[in-house]
């Protein structure tokens, strides 16, 4: 599996709520960015309890539009981000940058580049 399929395939998991997949995508000691407090979580079991939270209370989905190497060598992605109530309202769509650091076909390093307003989301 290339980087990008790599990539691709997470979202694709991360939208089917399959967080079983995904982590085994990511290394141990990965570095997540955490979008609802702008702070990051350390690890996979760390990734897997922001991700339980943040399921419990929005509903989001996050497509890759565009996948491109930077000059360092991570991978950034330019993603439509859907989040909605639990209800199905609408709270939140925008298109924003992901930035990813693979090595040995695991994810070290998860930034969200530039500004989301998931933040701004009041959650539970």
């Amino acid at each position: 599996m290339t980087d990008e399929q790599l990539i691709r395939h997470l979202y694709d998991r991360f939208n089917h709520r399959d967080i079983d997949a995904v982590l085994s995508s990511l290394a141990e000691d990965v570095i997540w960015a955490n979008g609802m407090e702008g702070t990051y979580v350390h690890g996979r079991q760390a990734v897997r309890e922001y991700w339980t939270y943040q399921w419990s209370v929005i509903d989001p989905s996050v497509s890759p539009m565009k996948i491109s190497a930077t000059e360092d060598g991570a991978l950034e992605v330019e993603v439509h981000q859907t989040v909605r109530d639990l209800q199905g309202v609408t709270l939140l769509d925008e298109f924003i940058r992901h930035v990813f650091r693979v090595e040995n076909e695991r994810v070290t390093r998860f930034d969200i580049k530039g500004s989301s307003h998931l933040a701004d989301i009041a959650h539970g």
